[in-house]
């Protein structure tokens, strides 16, 4: 039976974590999907909605963006269907990601054109009206259980993050910082040409951003290009001077990413990428905040040199993500996982088993504040993907993107454009 989506849906006496400051025992109001008031729950009682909730013991967090992951309960974005995708969004939509980038690591061309095709197809699924995509609910008045917040009998979470567009990692990435990345595939840049064979995704809001190493021959120019069509760029797998950054910067080139990882590493007489990085203001990065891809000090020693204001959170998840320990078949090789972290038999990490949501608990037991884990799990990749005027804070007349979570960190409940749904 097809019910009407509620117009308004009233939350009450949560803790809500705004750009600079955490409210206590606040209010939120949706109104057709956005945010149309936040407000002290303790001083307005006059607010009036379709539904309501109480959410006492949680606190609401701007839904988490992640703009680099691979895929995750057994689906590779490299070989994905569109319902595959769908089944990864579900995913991540009960962990708090609200929207994402399927990523792509450097293949053939006919590979490509499969996974951009899929992704095209999700990003249509996952971007229709609410009231078509999701199971519809109405949320209960009166106080909720903190450990389990109330909705009708039946309800179904089906709805999905949604899909923004494509992150390509490479294939314009230096062979001397693979990674786990597969060098037969990386490519110089000769032109428009190279960069018209890239198959995009056909969607006027589509978003699309590739990782690149500056260093590669022809990567000024491409940097060039792809600043030109609209394409947002960033540094990794890079062995790049400090001197061929400052030309890359100048191109358009201002993100860095999975900081550290995959590029020369710090040494006191030859700064690289990394001290490239830390010091210079106008470059932000983003990080795989796991323990694995970077020692917990590292992360606080970054956290202290960047600033809150210029780190995203990422999860650089594999298909292994969600699922047991084990051996598993990606990108045409085996990886194993074991106690969260992931091998190649090169002995390489490959990729993380994480969420956004797991970065986000290392960051707050780290001693990071709550509106700077927002800031980084939100606002910033917002930002840098251009969206940061409709998402990634909880302020009024934006989506009504947001995820619930309990005092031990977990996800109780998530909403995507005022959809709520609950976690188990």
């Amino acid at each position: 039976m097809n019910h009407a989506v509620a117009n308004s849906t009233l939350l009450r006496n949560a803790r809500i974590v705004l750009p600079e400051r955490t409210l206590e025992a606040a209010g939120l109001l949706i109104e057709n999907g956005r945010i149309s008031r936040v407000f002290d729950s303790s001083t307005d009682a006059s607010s009036t909605a379709d539904s309501q909730l109480d959410l006492t013991g949680l606190t609401l967090f701007p839904g988490f963006i992640d703009v680099h992951l691979h895929g995750a309960v057994g689906v590779d974005t490299m070989a994905a269907s569109p319902d595959d995708l769908r089944r990864v969004s579900e995913f991540l939509a009960r962990r708090g990601v609200t929207a994402w980038m399927p990523t792509l690591v450097p293949a053939a061309a006919e590979q490509y054109e499969r996974a951009t095709s899929a992704i095209e197809d999700a990003m249509k699924q996952t971007s229709i009206g609410a009231a078509e995509q999701c199971s519809e609910y109405r949320l209960q008045s009166g106080p909720a259980d903190s450990e389990k917040p109330q909705t009708e009998p039946g309800s179904l979470n089906t709805c999905p993050a949604r899909v923004l567009g494509v992150h390509y990692e490479g294939p314009f990435v230096s062979s001397q910082q693979c990674g786990a990345l597969h060098s037969k595939h990386f490519r110089a840049y000769h032109g428009p040409a190279d960069l018209d064979s890239l198959p995009t995704v056909k969607d006027e809001k589509a978003v699309h951003l590739m990782t690149l190493a500056p260093e590669i021959d022809g990567g000024i120019a491409l940097i060039k290009e792809l600043t030109k069509r609209g394409w947002i760029t960033s540094i990794g797998h890079t062995r790049a001077n400090p001197g061929m950054l400052d030309e890359a910067s100048r191109a358009g080139a201002r993100h860095m990413t999975h900081f550290m990882n995959a590029m020369t590493p710090l040494h006191h007489r030859a700064p690289g990428p990394v001290g490239w990085g830390l010091i210079n203001d106008e470059v932000t990065c983003d990080i795989i905040a796991d323990g694995v891809h970077l020692d917990p000090a590292v992360l606080i020693l970054i956290l202290r040199a960047k600033k809150a204001e210029r780190i995203s959170l990422i999860s650089d998840a594999i298909a292994a993500a969600g699922l047991d320990d084990g051996e598993y078949q990606v990108w045409g090789e085996k990886i194993s996982v074991k106690d969260g972290r992931t091998q190649n038999l090169r002995g390489s990490i490959a990729g993380s088993v994480i969420t956004v949501l797991d970065a986000v608990r290392m960051m707050l037991t780290l001693g990071a504040s709550e509106p700077e884990v927002a800031r980084m799990a939100s606002l910033n990749p917002a930002r840098l993907l251009r969206i940061d005027h409709d998402c990634g804070t909880l302020e009024e007349g934006k989506r009504a993107d947001f995820v619930a979570l309990d005092k031990a960190l977990n996800a109780r409940l998530t909403s995507i454009g005022g959809e709520i749904i609950r976690n188990s």
